[in-house]
């Protein structure tokens, strides 16, 4: 007999949903059981609207995002899984203001990929960094997805199931057949793990803190910021708006707009009108 999670399971996986996602969503679910108690089949409205209060009381130490995850994982479950839309319908998404993204120097990014102390990883988060890649996207490339002959790379796995080409330079790829050479990974993965599945992004993920600490680079990063870097510097060579949207896989040109106001040598080439004002008076 299906359990509620396996079908849960197999509800997000046919959805087109990442594993890291789904997972979240599962354990949200499993701190909604454990908070009433019951499954979260014999719930309804009044338990829902009570964990969502819980939810709510735990802020500020529970992001926006997070506690939106939490909703999600809610809907997600009585709406699909459960066929029992109504018992979320109450649900208003919580809002924050847009933060700034985290973007390092291009010294930064140096110092950092220097600071990885396995190659395999170094190589990842090379990857990462020179494709704009989401970790979870390169975590799951495989060596077919790499075209050398047209310069790009296939990425199969992007956010929402989406298929997108991003540029392969040719430092990168001298890197990556470098990389190939001393590690042959296992098929059909560019980066393997130790059990012969693509390298996990926990993983990657302790590397990274680890590397991070190591630099000290003042800041609290995570490995996303390396993609939030790629857009920036791009954006700061005077690549046009629209092909750092291709490449990252935005949607809306909004998301990608976003880089235009943590560019620093935009806002240094502007001039202030104070200055016009000096040079009429």
């Amino acid at each position: 007999m299906t359990t509620l999670r396996n079908q849960m399971m197999l509800d997000l996986a046919l959805a087109g949903y990442a594993e890291t996602t789904q997972g979240a969503y599962l354990n949200s679910i499993r701190d909604h059981e454990r908070f009433h108690g019951r499954s979260a089949a014999e719930l309804g409205r009044d338990e829902a609207r009570k964990w969502v209060e819980h939810l709510r009381q735990l802020e500020p130490e529970l992001s926006p995002q997070r506690l939106r995850q939490h909703f999600a994982a809610l809907r997600f479950l009585y709406a699909k899984t459960l066929g029992r839309p109504e018992v979320t319908s109450f649900l208003s998404w919580p809002r924050d203001g847009r933060k700034l993204p985290v973007v390092l120097s291009e010294e930064q990014v140096r110092r950092l990929l220097a600071a990885f102390t396995t190659p395999r990883i170094r190589v990842f988060f090379t990857t990462v960094y020179a494709a704009g890649l989401r970790m979870g996207e390169a975590c799951r490339l495989e060596t077919g997805d790499i075209d050398a002959s047209r310069g790009v790379i296939h990425v199969r796995n992007g956010k929402g199931g989406k298929e997108r080409l991003v540029m392969l330079s040719p430092q990168l790829l001298a890197i990556l057949r470098e990389y190939w050479k001393h590690e042959r990974p296992c098929a059909p993965w560019l980066f393997a793990g130790r059990s012969g599945n693509h390298l996990s992004p926990e993983v990657a993920r302790i590397a990274f803190r680890q590397a991070a600490m190591a630099v000290n680079l003042g800041k609290r990063v995570t490995p996303h910021a390396l993609r939030h870097s790629f857009a920036t510097h791009l954006l700061e060579q005077g690549t046009d708006l629209r092909v750092i949207q291709s490449l990252l896989g935005h949607d809306s040109i909004r998301s990608t707009t976003h880089y235009a106001r943590v560019s620093t040598s935009m806002l240094a080439g502007v001039e202030s009108p104070l200055e016009r004002l000096r040079k009429t008076g």
